[in-house]
């Protein structure tokens, strides 16, 4: 089967929730949420507000809407985060230098170090994932969701 080959219409019961592909990342991202949320909760933070931290920690004064993207959170819900993170002092917004309609975010200091005390928790609970399978499987497993992320991906972030 080359890559252009269709694949033959199933249905779910047939397939079964272990085989299918997008029920096991739900179950997945569920897991590894509930599995952050007591640090979370401890830090003032939410699930929008956590990932909005994690994405600032690494991109560099993203637009919001470049950050909705990359935080996979719908803009209210972040627009809310982003309120509640601002008023936190973790977030700064400023007008973008080429369109003062649009506007760049990024994490202060405060910010930082809060995240940084939540990454030690985020890192064991994506090792926990991985527990049990070789760094060559992981690469392959990671190498075949990017391809994927490129076949449904909206944006080009």
């Amino acid at each position: 089967m080359n890559d252009e080959t269709p694949i033959t219409a199933q249905r779910l019961g047939e397939i079964g929730l272990s085989n299918y592909v997008p029920y096991l990342m739900n179950r997945i991202m569920g897991r590894y949420n509930a599995s952050l949320r007591d640090e979370m909760a401890g830090l003032g933070l939410t699930t929008p507000k956590m990932r909005a931290l994690a994405v600032l920690s690494v991109v560099e004064a993203p637009l919001i809407r470049e950050l909705a993207v990359y935080a996979i959170t719908d803009p209210s819900t972040l627009s809310r985060a982003l309120d509640q993170l601002q008023a936190d002092g973790l977030i700064r917004r400023t007008a973008d230098a080429a369109d003062s309609r649009a506007t760049r975010v990024t994490i202060t200091d405060v910010g930082r170090k809060m995240f940084d005390s939540l990454w030690p928790h985020m890192a064991a609970a994506n090792a926990r994932m991985f527990r049990g399978i070789g760094e060559e499987e992981r690469r392959a497993f990671v190498g075949t969701l990017q391809k994927m992320l490129a076949n449904i991906r909206k944006h080009e972030i």
